[in-house]
């Protein structure tokens, strides 16, 4: 055992074996297996001895005893119900002097409406791949109190987190992501520090909570309008906003009001500018698709 109680990748075969775990594809469970990745995760994740931190996804708790370390308190979400009874167990056994720190809520991410205790101050999480944009967005919405984010997703999610308007990879996760935060790229994760290994390298995504931009149509109708953009991205916004304007000389007026020529793809937009078509749709009385 290391001297800081953190799981080497015998450590994560033997508990495994132990709960005679075989890792489903289904829920993305893909454990690490070195200890300098958690270390550095918690790094470029900034915690602090005063944070509450959420985790989702603990699996075995490699994480979740390098965030023990650091923070004052961690509450772990894992909807696998062997994996959820067994990680205090394996907290006490290893680091005993900080089991009380942590408290496992044994539920789907996707349901939590709010965390039990003090308002959680950070989001740190090797997210299943599957889910994790979803659950990122629904953990943003619903826990306001995060200031700062770091999670493990796949490099391709990563990438279109990350990425900036008129980019590629540019869409629905990248505006969604920026109306909650500043998004940065915060490094990559090789294969080799999982088990079993993924077929996709994974990268590190930072958020830093900044306020919402201000909307007078409100956050559901503007992802309603970043959603149709993106739906049909080789569409001008004209034709794609269509459906959800009520029709394409609606769209039209929504963004000739709103300064953006109608000729204009969804990948060009910022968050604001999907703000400014919005409010400019709610402005001339039509129906608040999305609201």
């Amino acid at each position: 055992m290391d001297d800081d109680g953190l799981l080497g990748g015998s450590d994560v075969r033997a508990l495994a074996q132990a709960l005679d775990l075989r890792p489903t594809k289904t829920r993305g469970q893909n454990f690490v297996t070195d200890a300098n990745t958690v270390r550095r995760i918690v790094r470029a994740a900034d915690v602090r001895p005063d944070d509450v931190v959420v985790e989702v996804g603990p699996g075995l708790g490699s994480l979740t005893l390098a965030l023990l370390s650091a923070a004052r308190r961690v509450v772990a979400i894992e909807i696998d119900r062997v994996l959820a009874d067994a990680l205090p167990a394996t907290v006490r056994a290893r680091r005993p002097d900080l089991a009380e720190r942590l408290e496992v809520l044994p539920v789907d991410a996707l349901s939590v409406q709010e965390v039990p205790g003090p308002p959680p101050t950070a989001l740190v999480a090797n997210l299943p791949y599957n889910v994790a944009v979803p659950v990122l967005l629904h953990l943003l919405e619903r826990l306001p109190s995060l200031e700062r984010t770091l999670v493990m997703v796949q490099a391709e999610v990563a990438e279109r987190l990350a990425a900036r308007p008129g980019t590629r990879t540019y869409g629905v996760p990248s505006v969604k992501a920026a109306w909650y935060a500043d998004v940065t790229r915060a490094g990559a994760v090789g294969r080799n520090v999982f088990w079993p290994a993924p077929n996709v390298d994974s990268g590190l995504v930072r958020l830093v909570r900044r306020d919402p931009p201000v909307s007078v149509a409100g956050r559901r109708a503007v992802f309603a309008c970043v959603d149709a953009a993106f739906s049909q991205r080789r569409k001008t916004l004209r034709a794609a906003l269509a459906s959800w304007a009520g029709s394409a000389d609606a769209a039209e007026r929504a963004l000739r009001a709103a300064g953006i020529d109608p000729r204009t793809r969804g990948e060009q937009l910022d968050v604001e500018a999907f703000v400014a078509v919005a409010d400019a749709h709610h402005a001339q009385g039509l129906p608040r698709v999305g609201a």
